[in-house]
């Protein structure tokens, strides 16, 4: 059974085969699930990034802190180009007074956009007239990141192919390449036997694992409804998508 923590700790086993990888958690919703993956990860040594909307700021405080005491990283999932309506000095506002109300909470160094797929503003675009580091952020998870050399692993979509149907959560540039080359993966079984086997390409490439925790539970109710929403939220995208 794909998607439960069942399943994710055997990814987290696979990829201690591997080693140049990054774990990225975008937390898009109950960030309660977030602190159960990163106690999980906590338990094997894993380490990863968790990247928080300021809507979870005030009401999950308690995990924010939680997950930074496991000894895991956090960021900020900035949107503010889409909340702002496309205005880049009030989102750029909006982005300071955000970030310093995380940095209240943990020490924040990285950052990364909340893709928004229903938005036509890309969050990332702030940074063609502001600069993040000026604001002591080290990193922003895309922009940073040479997908030359890093192979772009999300599971977004509820699949690790969901490039198809995904509107900003996903490398263009480099898709095509990566099919060719046999580093496109399905389900999570899929990367797991690339990861076991050390002839596999998958090896030849530093890896960026981003994954959605909401997603990642005990088979049950919720892990029915949530595959549920995904697969309808899916054929909105793949509309948006053809749109653009």
């Amino acid at each position: 059974m794909d998607f439960t923590i069942e399943k994710y700790n055997e990814l987290l086993d696979a990829l201690k085969q591997h080693k140049d990888h990054r774990i990225r958690h975008d937390v898009d919703a109950r960030p309660l699930f977030s602190l159960r993956v990163a106690q999980e990860e906590a338990q094997t040594g894993a380490r990863a990034t968790y990247y928080f909307r300021s809507m979870h700021f005030a009401s999950h405080k308690d995990t924010i802190k939680a997950i930074a005491a496991l000894g895991h990283e956090v960021g900020y999932h900035y949107e503010c180009l889409t909340t702002c309506n496309g205005n880049l000095a009030a989102a750029y506002e909006d982005f300071c007074r955000n970030l310093e109300e995380l940095r209240k909470i943990a020490d924040v160094k990285a950052v990364c956009a909340h893709g928004s797929p229903k938005s036509k503003w890309n969050s990332q675009d702030l940074w063609n007239q502001y600069d993040y580091h000026a604001l002591g952020i080290e990193h922003e998870s895309m922009i940073d990141t040479d997908f030359s050399t890093t192979l772009y692993l999300t599971d977004t979509g509820r699949r690790w192919d969901g490039y198809r149907v995904a509107v900003r959560d996903k490398v263009p540039q480099y898709q095509e390449e990566w099919n060719k080359a046999g580093l496109t993966f399905h389900s999570t079984d899929d990367i797991i036997h690339a990861l076991n086997n050390i002839h596999h390409p998958i090896h030849q490439k530093a890896l960026l694992v981003n994954t959605h925790p909401q997603r990642w539970m005990p088979f049950g109710a919720q892990w029915i409804k949530e595959a549920v929403m995904q697969g309808n939220k899916n054929i909105v995208k793949r509309v948006i998508v053809s749109i653009r």
